[in-house]
């Protein structure tokens, strides 16, 4: 069909011949074409460009047979349906960890390398290989999600014992010096205490200080652990003779004066509608608890090196009225309502005596500690402190350095003290131990610097 439209244009023509509501029609449904073909291909495109797993938790560049590692694998989308580790060393490939459980968001794998899997000392790639169930038009290659270089070893440390204190009594201290070749930890075990080493002249010394508990039974486990990068461990037993110790025993009573001044210091919370007695229990138990455990965790603050100076000093003119590792039964009313362990000497002259430093040292703690109220705890380095309680005055703050009897408070009846005096412990790596060794200066010599000079050492005086 042809069209005269009198020399009118194309567009002109159109109009005449086709109506405008078709127009509008055929346009909109160009629009709609349009916006479905270019939704759905931007759809196609986000689903093809999101990542695949994402994997965290690089491991260690050494690993040994005893260091599980472990490894999170994480969707961006949908879940992880399966996850595989792998050690690739040439062209040998071990399988060292697998999940194949149900598909989750998130899961772990733990891969452990043994030499019985095939696996060889030397250097090697650990390799994350995994998948999620998250759609894509045109797949992903298959490759590693995560790879990461390594060294496998599977050789312990070598660890000698090369010197130790050769008598040791429950509540007492000794000293072990160790040769451990590579590792990069060492400590002495005693029972289920650890208690570590460090770093001790040359040729690969390690010295540490230990403690036998005061409720240590003959038959505990005596021995020094040491661990290399990789995770693997040496054991040895330690020959040490254990003496035997007694300890005595007492009886604390507890008056109603004691409790309403006692409770009301430390323990300013109590209801007042409830019995002074409770308070006090809850202070002798919980405080005492609590202060044992801040004992501990302020080990962690020692120096690596010894900081103390032969023997340790007493107070001058002091009188020992309460043992170490004494057990105190506390009686209220005629009745038993408690007992506790003991730790320390408490030593009494006049009132407001002045304390002095038992040695050379650092302050790491000074201030109000439960039930020993004012106190100050000094480092003397290796996990060897002196704890002095009880104390009317401080003289020194934390970070102070001290000499060996300079004064550093007053004595007092701060804390759950019935009367002036000093309450003085000796701690190593936070477990009491009795005062009474090192303030022999034989002791000293020849429990201590002895072993150390056997092997070469010997203890330095405080650095100037």
């Amino acid at each position: 069909m042809r069209c005269y439209c009198n020399g009118a244009s194309v567009a002109a023509c159109y109009d005449a011949f086709v109506p405008r509501r078709s127009r509008l029609k055929l346009s909109l449904i160009v629009v709609f074409l349009l916006i479905v073909i270019g939704g759905s291909v931007a759809y196609l495109t986000w689903r093809q460009s999101v990542p695949g797993v994402q994997v965290t938790g690089a491991p260690k560049r050494a690993i040994g047979s005893r260091m599980p590692v472990t490894l999170v694998v994480e969707a961006a989308r949908g879940n992880v349906s399966r996850a595989e580790v792998r050690v690739v060393q040439g062209e040998a490939v071990t399988v060292v960890g697998r999940y194949e459980g149900r598909p989750t968001s998130r899961v772990e794998v733990v891969a452990t390398l043994t030499p019985d899997g095939g696996i060889r000392e030397g250097a090697g790639t650990l390799e994350v290989w995994a998948a999620d169930d998250f759609w894509r038009p045109f797949g992903r290659a298959q490759r590693a999600a995560a790879s990461f270089p390594i060294a496998v070893d599977f050789t312990p440390p070598r660890l000698e014992v090369v010197a130790a204190t050769p008598y040791v009594a429950p509540g007492g201290a000794g000293l072990v010096v160790l040769r451990a070749g590579d590792a990069t930890r060492a400590e002495t075990r005693v029972a289920t205490l650890s208690f570590p080493t460090f770093a001790f002249g040359s040729g690969g010394l390690r010295v540490g200080l230990f403690a036998l508990p005061h409720d240590f039974t003959r038959g505990s486990a005596l021995t020094v652990n040491a661990q290399d990068e990789a995770g693997n461990t040496a054991t040895r037993g330690v020959g040490i003779e254990v003496l035997p110790r007694r300890f005595r025993r007492d009886t604390i009573e507890v008056t109603d004066a004691l409790l309403q001044v006692k409770v009301a210091e430390l323990l300013p919370q109590h209801p007042p509608g409830r019995a002074l007695v409770e308070g006090f229990l809850t202070i002798n138990r919980d405080q005492r608890r609590q202060a044992e455990e801040e004992k501990r965790r302020l080990a962690a603050k020692t120096a690596d090196r010894p900081l103390w100076d032969g023997a340790f000093v007493q107070p001058k003119n002091t009188k020992v009225f309460s043992n170490f590792a004494e057990t105190r039964t506390y009686r209220y009313q005629g009745r038993d309502i408690d007992t506790q362990i003991h730790f320390g000497y408490d030593l009494a002259s006049t009132k407001q005596a002045p304390v002095p430093a038992a040695n050379n040292g650092a302050v790491v703690f000074a201030g109000p500690l439960t039930i020993y109220g004012n106190t100050i705890i000094i480092d003397h380095g290796l996990g060897l402190m002196t704890l002095y309680g009880h104390l009317s005055g401080i003289r020194v703050k934390v970070g102070d350095h001290v000499s060996r009897g300079q004064e550093i408070g007053r004595t007092g009846t701060t804390g759950l003290a019935t009367g002036d005096h000093l309450h003085y412990e000796v701690l190593i790596q936070g477990v009491s131990v009795t005062p009474l060794e090192w303030w022999d200066g034989k002791w000293v010599r020849d429990r201590i610097e002895g072993p150390l000079a056997s092997a070469g050492g010997r203890v330095p005086a405080k650095p100037r």
